[in-house]
């Protein structure tokens, strides 16, 4: 869905349907947005696992830190 209005966004961040494990994962297909708030906004954001992206910028975090910890661990060795 292209531009969702206010409403539907607010729906989908409050229905419990598109919460996996309690909350802890968010997918919900109709979704196109990577990043999205959690239930509670307070707690920040989210990755929508309904998309391929959303793993492609795991993985790119993770690679991203692999990297800072190998250059740490290759500067005291």
């Amino acid at each position: 869905m292209q531009n969702p209005n206010k409403e539907t966004l607010e729906d989908w961040r409050k229905n419990p349907k598109y919460w996996k494990l309690k909350g802890l994962f968010y997918y919900n297909k109709e979704d196109e947005r990577i990043l999205v708030d959690k239930q509670n906004p307070n707690y920040g954001t989210t990755l929508n696992f309904a998309h391929k992206k959303s793993y492609l910028f795991l993985f790119l975090i993770f690679i991203f830190f692999g990297f800072i910890l190998y250059m740490i661990n290759k500067k005291t060795a």
